[in-house]
Formats: C-alpha cells, sequence, structure tokens
C-alpha cells in the first residue's frame, strides 16, 4: 500500500500573476507531499530567495511560470541557471498558452515538464509527484500542439492522466465537496449557495466523504483531517496503467 509520507518536497514558486501565485500556493498547501518554501512574483525574487538560503533549504521543485519570462531564449536560460545553482532540482513550467517555442526551450534547457495552467488546474501536486520518475511531463493541451516538434523529449513526453472519475458521486455531491472542500466554504454558506438546508449539505458531504474513500487504498497519516483526506483523493488522478505509483519516491 502506498503512503504520501514517501514524499516530501519543498517548492519554489515563480509567477507573476499574484492571484495564480497565490492559487497554487493554496492548492499545494493541501497536499502534505509539497511545502511552499517561497512565493516569487519576478525572477528576481526568486534569485535572491535562492541566493540568500540555505541549501539544505534549497527547493526541490521549482514552478516556474513560462509566458512572461521573456521569450525562449531567456527561458533556456534561466532554467539552466537553476540546474547549476540548485543541486537536483525539477524546473516545471506553468503557462496559459501552448507556445511550441517556449515547450521545446524548456525541454532542451532539462525542464521536468511543461503544464497549462488551466488544464492542471488543482491536480498541481499531483502533477509534481507524477513528474518525479518520468523524463519530461506535459498536459494533453500541450501534446496537441507540440506534436510536430521534432525535439526527443516532447515527442516521448508523458502525458497527464485524466482527474479520477468516482460514478458514484452524483452532481449535487460534487457540487458540495467542491464547495466545502475545494473552496473552503462553511457548510451553512455552502448550504445557502446550493439552496439546501444544512442537514441535507452535511448529508452530502458525508456520502462524497464515503464514495472517495471507497475508491483510495493510499495510507495517509493518523492525523491528518477527513477535509484533508478528501481533497487529496478528489484531486488524484485515473490509475496509471503501466502500474506505477504516482507517489513513488523520487530516491
Amino acid at each position: 500500500m502506498a503512503s504520501i509520507t514517501d514524499v516530501n518536497l519543498k517548492v519554489l514558486v515563480m509567477d507573476t500573476d499574484y492571484y495564480a501565485l497565490h492559487a497554487i500556493n493554496g492548492f499545494l498547501a493541501w497536499d502534505r507531499r509539497t511545502r511552499v518554501t517561497n512565493l516569487s512574483e519576478t525572477v528576481r525574487q526568486m534569485w535572491a530567495y535562492i541566493e540568500h538560503t540555505p541549501l539544505a533549504e534549497h527547493p526541490d521543485v521549482v514552478l516556474l511560470e513560462a509566458d512572461h519570462i521573456g521569450g525562449p531564449g531567456e527561458l533556456r536560460r534561466v532554467i539552466s541557471d537553476l540546474h547549476r545553482t540548485v543541486e537536483d532540482v525539477r524546473v516545471i513550467c506553468l503557462a496559459q498558452f501552448a507556445d511550441p517555442a517556449l515547450v521545446e526551450a524548456a525541454a532542451e534547457a532539462g525542464a521536468a515538464g511543461f503544464l497549462l495552467k488551466q488544464e492542471v488546474r488543482l491536480q498541481i501536486a499531483w502533477a509534481i509527484v507524477y513528474a518525479l520518475k518520468r523524463d519530461f511531463v506535459v498536459t494533453a493541451g500541450v501534446a496537441r500542439v507540440c506534436q510536430h516538434l521534432a525535439n526527443r523529449r516532447v515527442l516521448h513526453a508523458d502525458t497527464l492522466p485524466e482527474m479520477r472519475k468516482f460514478p458514484e458521486l452524483t452532481d449535487r455531491i460534487r457540487q458540495a465537496i467542491k464547495l466545502c472542500v475545494v473552496e473552503g466554504m462553511p457548510a451553512h454558506l455552502a448550504a445557502d449557495e446550493m439552496g439546501i438546508s444544512l442537514h441535507t449539505i452535511r448529508g452530502y458531504i458525508k456520502e462524497g466523504y464515503r464514495i472517495l474513500e471507497a475508491y483510495d487504498e493510499t495510507e495517509y497519516p493518523v492525523d491528518m483531517t477527513p477535509q484533508e483526506r478528501a481533497f487529496m483523493r478528489f484531486t488524484a488522478f485515473e490509475e496509471d496503467r503501466g502500474g506505477r505509483p504516482f507517489f513513488a519516491s523520487s530516491s
């Protein structure tokens, strides 16, 4: 049985979009496999943090916004500099659009992946862990746009799996889970939003937890709250057809 305690990653996030930066931070905070150690709005801030941080606290993963970094050449340079400066760092690029030139630059510089924000969404922590054992990871939109590229790493990239399906979750139970678990809305406010009673939404959440647990054999820490477990289960990927665990250690 897999355990999420097998993975413990320090993550630095660099994104010029304030709201995206804090949304990513919020999603990663739900997952104990990832610990955000710095949020940078510019490359300059990122380097200032790295230069003044002890080696033991250097990030294991850098999530690097690719769209506004200055083009393919600058993206290639920043990724290469990160690899020279931070030992064994995994750089994963995030973008709004799948620009083939940026994707190719990221692959050539040794990035671990190129993901579209609107496709990875809540699953950013799962995507990071998925990338640990793979050469180059992309989202489906990147794979479609870049299928003509001759770059070996892009051609043979692993596409992120789809979000795990829970056939038993009705639309109303799914909505209750999204409001109360994903968005952290108090039950009474979520009940008002859905136009139902507090008793009903509590019933939805209880049933949702039961359904999510039925599809999961992961070993969780005993002190993890039901809400934390529900978030991880709700955002998990479909089972890997190759039989590789998504939460395997990077060692």
